[in-house]
């Protein structure tokens, strides 16, 4: 499928032209924000980030690896394009540090500043990188580093579910002013329009976009006796015969050596493990 937001030459047809060329009129910020990048954008990119520029908030889940901070980075591109400001928040310092590292290198470090507990960088930018808890404690003293807040990406909202920190997020989502549109990115969840529902209760409109293709395969195994075998058979859902089969010798050989005394897990070399993962 033609992403028809990314001017490329190719090889499409008029008619897939024309409607390109119609996507660029009606989401100008968009065709601006994908010829930045030397991919398309995929559909649930498109789909999120067409819902900031039309001027709503936005619920994004998707796998881990699938391009979430894209639509993140728009919000950016979008706040620099009105001469507004984006906050965005990540649950952890070293992931503040590491949007901050990225975001100057693409807008510039006199347009980027970091808060985190420690650290300090160029506050009053208009785009500051925070932890949560920063953003949760400027909003209750009131900071003057809120005016021109138009948007606030909250990365990793599913921390909402955590017991511990879950509530600096509730916090924020209630006590944000109605103007700021919140771009909330999120891995996959099983009840994203739930989600969904409860940010429309307390934000407004919310639209909710949700990807479950995950770009990076996950390969499931099995390690026994030194040998690193597949969990599933191919192709199927069910577990590989030969890893039963090996499993089922283990446990006699085990038996036999205890006298049919039950013994406790035995020690497993990470390093080993890890080498063998290395080698497969």
């Amino acid at each position: 499928m033609v992403n028809a937001d990314v001017p490329y030459a190719d090889d499409r047809s008029p008619a897939e032209r024309h409607a390109a060329a119609q996507a660029r009129r009606q989401w100008p910020q968009l065709a601006a924000f994908a010829g930045d990048y030397s991919f398309e954008l995929d559909d649930f990119q498109v789909q999120a980030c067409r819902v900031l520029e039309a001027g709503h908030g936005v619920l994004v889940c998707a796998p881990t690896g699938a391009g979430k901070t894209v639509v993140g980075e728009f919000a950016v591109h979008l706040a620099l394009a009105e001469g507004a400001k984006c906050f965005y928040t990540t649950p952890i310092k070293a992931l503040s540090n590491q949007k901050f590292n990225d975001l100057v290198e693409a807008h510039g470090a006199e347009n980027v500043g970091l808060l985190t507990g420690d650290t300090v960088v160029n506050g009053e930018a208009p785009i500051v990188v925070m932890t949560t808890e920063v953003l949760r404690n400027m909003i209750y003293a009131g900071s003057a580093t809120l005016q021109g807040l138009r948007y606030v990406v909250m990365d990793e909202v599913h921390y909402l579910a955590d017991r511990f920190r879950g509530a600096v997020w509730e916090e924020i989502i209630i006590e944000l002013p109605q103007e700021v549109r919140v771009v909330s990115l999120s891995a996959t969840v099983s009840n994203a329009e739930e989600f969904g529902d409860w940010l429309k209760s307390v934000r407004g409109s919310t639209e909710v976009v949700v990807s479950e293709t995950r770009p990076v395969p996950l390969w499931q195994h099995m390690m026994i006796g030194g040998a690193l075998l597949d969990l599933f058979e191919p192709g199927a859902d069910y577990v590989s015969k030969e890893l039963l089969k090996k499993d089922a010798r283990m446990r006699e050989r085990g038996e036999q050596r205890g006298g049919g005394r039950r013994r406790g897990r035995p020690h497993v070399d990470r390093g080993r493990v890890v080498s063998r993962l290395d080698q497969a």
